[in-house]
């Protein structure tokens, strides 16, 4: 997906939705939406109990999914649901409690066999990573790493040798959540990374809620990520019911705001 983009000059829109939030076969429906409204890569929430790197609005869905019922194994059969209709990208974004309980190895290759791309762990730093990447890469899958603002020379050298698919820079310091300006030294950062350590895309995300934010980061990122602005949408029609055709207008106008955003970067 990157390579084509990068063929027609453009740049991606990744957009983050927790599976589950508000049912399954509602957030498959979201896939399709979201992919139609210009998102160019999905990357899929794995509900987990103690989402540490999150903000109010991610971990609602999270709890939203796990009461309705959510597991991992639902969560690889919606994958596998939306690959009869679409081949859009998907990242399984998610901890590593579920995956380690699991089984490395299972959870590799189900994922694959499920039709997932790639998988961002949030708590499992690169040190610790060697046994999850193996299994991964014996699937073909992307194991995508974070970096941060704080991420010193050393953290940064080794992300970029360890990481397949891209790397995810985290605009701020602190958990996930709509924002209403971005912080300083963002595209610096990124401009580091990309110069000087790798030669993967470099994904921007964290606090992005705007079209002029999406359009901001595009100058300088290969790829904008937005979630928690989408959560948003879907939360305030959960418990209204015969409210989710016009969840799905909202969710495809914002989306389509924001890739529009981007194409004028």
């Amino acid at each position: 997906m990157f390579d084509e983009l990068r063929l027609k000059g453009q740049k991606a829109l990744i957009a983050f939705i927790t599976a589950g939030d508000p049912d399954f076969p509602t957030t498959e429906r979201i896939i399709h939406v979201l992919e139609d409204s210009g998102a160019d890569i999905i990357e899929l929430g794995i509900p987990f109990s103690d989402p540490m790197a999150d903000g109010p609005t991610i971990q609602g869905s999270y709890e939203r999914a796990l009461s309705g019922g959510a597991t991992l194994e639902g969560v690889l059969k919606l994958v596998k649901d939306v690959r009869r209709k679409s081949q859009v990208p998907i990242v399984l974004f998610g901890y590593y409690n579920p995956i380690l309980s699991c089984g490395l190895k299972r959870f590799a290759c189900s994922a694959k066999a499920a039709g997932a791309d790639g998988v961002l762990v949030v708590d499992l730093p690169p040190e610790e990573a060697d046994d999850f990447k193996r299994e991964l890469d014996k699937e073909g899958l992307d194991l995508i790493f974070l970096l941060t603002p704080t991420s010193d020379e050393g953290r940064m050298r080794l992300v970029s040798r360890r990481a397949s698919g891209f790397i995810y820079f985290v605009s701020v310091t602190g958990v996930t959540g709509a924002r209403a300006a971005l912080s300083r030294g963002v595209a610096a950062h990124v401009k580091k990374i990309k110069k000087d350590y790798t030669g993967l895309p470099v994904g921007v995300g964290f606090g992005i809620s705007t079209p002029r934010q999406a359009r901001e980061v595009a100058c300088f990122a290969d790829a904008v990520v937005v979630g928690s602005a989408i959560i948003n949408i879907i939360s305030r029609h959960k418990d209204t019911a015969g409210e989710s055709v016009k969840m799905l207008g909202e969710v495809s106008r914002f989306v389509s705001g924001l890739k529009k955003g981007i194409m004028r970067a």
